[in-house]
């Protein structure tokens, strides 16, 4: 797999890609927002960069690392995952709603960033045949109140005005909303979503729903289950 490593910091990118080059990656190494952006675009022939993942460190000495989260969102779908120094979760809420697909905090342990990798690609060719095989003509549509959930398409909207999710983002509320109202435990859901059972996960779910609350603007539509996980309360039509 290719992966595109966005560090400014070249011992840093050195020590990271041979690691990486130990378990398979071919990386390529941008040292600044604007080198990530050319690294993405189509060449002169018309042939755009193949990556599997891109690996952002958001404290970049040119840009502002969301900035060039939004814009590389803008111009590939390829999976991002951001890698910050800002643990808080609203920081993370904001890359997320940038389209980054995941994060990881530093200092982070390098089996972390690769459990990480390997989960968001996963995701990211699972919904590449999915889209290859079916399509909204079959109608499959989850509509819950006002959110209508197009499963084939992996479309959402509310009161029809489309909500732009993430990978992650879509297959966790498309979990939930199959069965409103049953409550999904934690390790079920990591399981399903992330298809890992790896204990480290347990803050991305929680981030990321969070996120999806704050994008769906309904704080209301998941509920937590203390102690358990978390389960959808349809809301009125």
């Amino acid at each position: 797999m290719r992966l595109l490593l966005v560090e400014d910091d070249d011992h840093v990118a050195a020590a990271l890609s041979a690691i990486l080059a130990k378990h398979g990656f071919a990386v390529t190494h941008a040292r600044n927002g604007e080198e990530a952006l050319q690294a993405v675009l189509p060449t002169a022939q018309g042939e755009r960069p193949s990556y599997g993942v891109i690996l952002l460190d958001l404290g970049l000495p040119d840009q502002d690392g969301y900035q060039v989260c939004g814009r590389i969102r803008k111009l590939t779908t390829t999976p991002v995952i951001m890698v910050t120094a800002r643990g808080d979760v609203r920081s993370r809420i904001h890359g997320l709603n940038l389209g980054a697909d995941d994060y990881v905090v530093k200092p982070y342990d390098p089996g972390e960033l690769l459990a990480r990798i390997h989960a968001v690609s996963r995701r990211s060719t699972g919904a590449e045949e999915t889209s290859g095989t079916a399509g909204a003509a079959d109608g499959t549509l989850l509509r819950l109140g006002s959110v209508t959930i197009e499963l084939p398409t992996r479309r959402v909207s509310v009161d029809g005005e489309a909500v732009p999710l993430t990978r992650k983002e879509f297959d966790l509320l498309a979990l939930l909303a199959q069965r409103p109202g049953v409550v999904f435990r934690r390790e079920q859901i990591i399981s399903e979503v992330w298809r890992t059972s790896w204990e480290g996960t347990g803050r991305t779910l929680e981030v990321h729903v969070a996120s999806l609350r704050s994008k769906l603007r309904m704080p209301a539509l998941i509920e937590t289950v203390r102690g358990v996980g978390y389960r959808l309360v349809a809301p009125a039509a």
